[in-house]
């Protein structure tokens, strides 16, 4: 069984009203990997020493192979630097974009990809390495032409079930719950943790899927019952999954928990709640203004590649968008998408978000 050690899922999402909280947090702490060039590179696909340079989130996982294979099959010498988790990275874009510093950028989840485009920030590019699967994965709207998918996943609670057949924990003798709507029945409510929508893009994702299943403002009664209820409420991913969930190395006292449809391939013992489930997708682009816009095109191609995608479960815990892909063993045995996932309405999600996060935010703080 793969064991992932590092904290994939600590992404803080955008809000526009943050920016300038976290504009310093942009700012420090960027990493190189790969070449150790200083400013971008304009030489065209092919030549030599010219340097591509592309933001990512600080999840991002390329191995020293697969830099070396970019590199040689490019001429290009690739630089990343990660300034933080999802909502630093929109951040630092919006921040720099009548100067920007970086060619590219991947990372950008569904619900970021129409602001950056609102703000100009990205340049159109339409790669041709897109497989037939990713069509419909595309960015909605006009951010389909600039953004391309390169994973994705599915936001789900999931469920510790050894927890529910073990006697001794399990005093009630609950049976495990299988529908979103069972979870607000406060004997259900105070065995989960979920994640702020302030401060977690599973969180967001996760709101924005309660919202759409119980429209016409009857989500606000639903996380009425689970706050209420007694459900706990966790800043982040890995203080979810890792301190408060039963069925993680932690052995927290929660045995449901807002995760991923992924996270039963590391820990066979769970299951997920298919009809809590919403997708993510996780895109790149080409960033407007770039020096060298040929490289990021080119290093987005190789992003869609076999060999990469191929490396994708493994290494960052995401699906790939080419289903031809053949997943590893724990994840075909485990990790299922669910078929009929709570899907949002983006524009909606843009629209509405911060109502919404305000409005939860009173919920919780109540």
């Amino acid at each position: 069984m793969l064991n992932p050690t590092r904290s994939r899922r600590t992404r803080t999402t955008l809000t526009l009203s943050g920016l300038a909280v976290v504009s310093t947090l942009a700012l420090a702490g960027c990493s190189l990997t790969g070449g150790s060039g200083d400013s971008n590179g304009s030489d065209e696909a092919g030549g030599s020493g010219g340097t591509v340079t592309i933001m990512t989130h600080d999840s991002f996982a390329i191995s020293e192979e697969q830099i070396a294979e970019f590199e040689e099959q490019t001429g290009y010498e690739l630089v990343t630097t990660a300034p933080g988790d999802s909502g630093a990275l929109v951040n630092q874009l919006i921040l720099q974009k009548d100067s920007p510093t970086v060619d590219g950028v991947y990372g950008i989840e569904d619900y970021s990809t129409a602001p950056l485009v609102d703000e100009g920030v990205m340049a159109e590019y339409s790669s041709e390495a897109l497989p037939d699967s990713a069509q419909e994965l595309l960015a909605d709207g006009d951010a389909a032409g600039y953004f391309t998918p390169i994973d994705q996943g599915q936001v789900c609670i999931n469920v510790d079930d050894a927890w529910f057949e073990d006697d001794a924990r399990n005093t009630n003798e609950l049976a495990a719950p299988t529908s979103l709507e069972q979870l607000r029945d406060p004997e259900y409510a105070e065995l989960l943790t979920v994640i702020d929508p302030n401060t977690s893009s599973p969180g967001l994702a996760f709101l924005a899927a309660t919202a759409t299943a119980y429209p016409d403002g009857e989500w606000e009664n639903y996380w009425s019952d689970l706050l209420d209820g007694g459900a706990t409420v966790a800043s982040g991913w890995s203080d979810a999954y890792y301190v408060e969930f039963s069925g993680s190395s932690g052995e927290g006292p929660s045995p449901l928990v807002l995760s991923y449809s992924s996270s039963p391939a590391y820990e066979p013992t769970t299951s997920i709640i298919e009809d809590s489930c919403s997708p993510q997708v996780e895109y790149a682009g080409v960033v407007e203004g770039a020096q060298n816009p040929e490289g990021a095109q080119a290093f987005i191609d190789f992003l869609l590649a076999e060999d990469f995608q191929a490396s994708l479960p493994e290494a960052m815990y995401m699906y790939p968008v080419d289903d031809s892909i053949e997943l590893p063993t724990e994840w075909t045995e485990n990790a299922q998408l669910a078929e009929d996932p709570i899907r949002p309405d983006t524009a909606e999600v843009a629209e509405q978000r911060a109502d919404w996060l305000s409005t939860w935010t009173e919920l919780y703080e109540s």
